[in-house]
């Protein structure tokens, strides 16, 4: 069975949000979800968003996911607030992640803003069970 360019393209987004959450996951990221855009925003397909316990362990992880990015020959558009760490927004043009320290998620509460989102079911139980 064929499937259409927008079954193929919808499994591509979930697929790099999947890539996305597992480069999260392997620097140990907390708190990850990933949200489909697609009937919300024009400019983006996923959100992946994703705490760190601080600034550095916010970069750690920004940095292991441009890397998983870039060995899928999909390099993001842009890379912003690294330096600070307090929250590193990843431009992968049709995911967008946000990388937070815990009080700045709470600050921003990206989650309550795109509340009519669907959560996609990405992150695997045994990681949740860890989660607060």
């Amino acid at each position: 069975m064929e499937t259409s360019g927008a079954e193929s393209a919808d499994q591509e987004a979930i697929d790099k949000a999947k890539l996305i959450v597992d480069a999260a996951l392997d620097l140990k990221g907390e708190r990850v979800v990933a949200l489909d855009m697609r009937a919300l925003s024009a400019f983006a397909d996923t959100f992946v968003i994703v705490s760190g316990r601080s600034d550095r362990h916010v970069r750690s992880i920004a940095d292991s996911i441009v890397r998983a990015l870039r060995d899928q020959g999909d390099p993001p558009l842009g890379v912003e607030g690294a330096d600070e760490g307090h929250w590193v927004l990843i431009d992968a043009n049709d995911a967008i992640v946000h990388i937070f320290e815990p009080e700045t998620r709470e600050a921003f509460d990206l989650e309550r803003l795109w509340s009519d989102a669907t959560s996609l079911d990405l992150v695997p139980e045994s990681t949740k069970e860890f989660e607060d």
